[in-house]
């Protein structure tokens, strides 16, 4: 009789030790091609001329782990030449055109190897900044996502959506999102989606 007993403690032991063998190999693989699976490289550039979206561009950056890159204007922008009061200021000159392309100072370094770019600019006068474009149209975008994203007094991001496809030849531009107010919670959660 206790031989029976031993002989089948011993037998539901093995059929323990067979499933668990046999569910192992399931996890391992499941978890070997979530490893194989490439991480996309995220590009996190802005243009701030205040300092309003550089604060936007430094959420996105935490939320994505991307690499932080300024938009620099080669003449920079003073108080003067942003003055919503005067309409000869420069930047609203620069709007009122749309063909001025603002030059930049420095380059993005190995822009290729980025496949989604998230880009955040101020809205100003309704539209993102010529420089902007400046940036879009100096690189081969073909393949990669664009997300836009800005900041704005109350013009929010949409009417800046046709200038940003119009200068991202060849990328697939997804809807962009007005971060002026939102929360790092809240930009991590649309940040996070975008990668996908």
């Amino acid at each position: 009789m206790m031989k029976k007993k031993r002989i089948f403690w011993m037998n539901l032991v093995l059929v323990f030790a067979l499933i668990a063998g046999l569910a192992l190999p399931v996890t391992n693989v499941s978890a070997a091609g979530k490893q194989k699976k490439t991480t996309k490289k995220v590009l996190v550039v802005y243009f701030s001329a205040t300092g309003t979206t550089k604060g936007a561009a430094k959420k996105v950056k935490k939320a994505t782990g991307g690499t932080l890159y300024q938009i620099k204007a080669a003449k920079p922008y003073t108080s003067a030449d942003l003055s919503y009061d005067n309409d000869d200021c420069r930047a609203n000159t620069e709007q009122r055109d749309g063909s001025v392309r603002p030059k930049i100072k420095g380059k993005v370094k190995n822009i290729k190897k980025y496949d989604v770019i998230f880009i955040g600019y101020p809205i100003w006068w309704g539209k993102e900044p010529m420089i902007i474009r400046t940036f879009l149209e100096s690189y081969n975008l073909k393949g990669k996502k664009i997300v836009p994203f800005c900041t704005s007094g109350g013009s929010g991001i949409s009417d800046s959506m046709k200038g940003i496809k119009a200068s991202a030849k060849g990328a697939k531009v997804v809807k962009g999102k007005d971060l002026t107010d939102s929360s790092a919670k809240s930009v991590a959660k649309w940040a996070k989606k975008k990668i996908k």
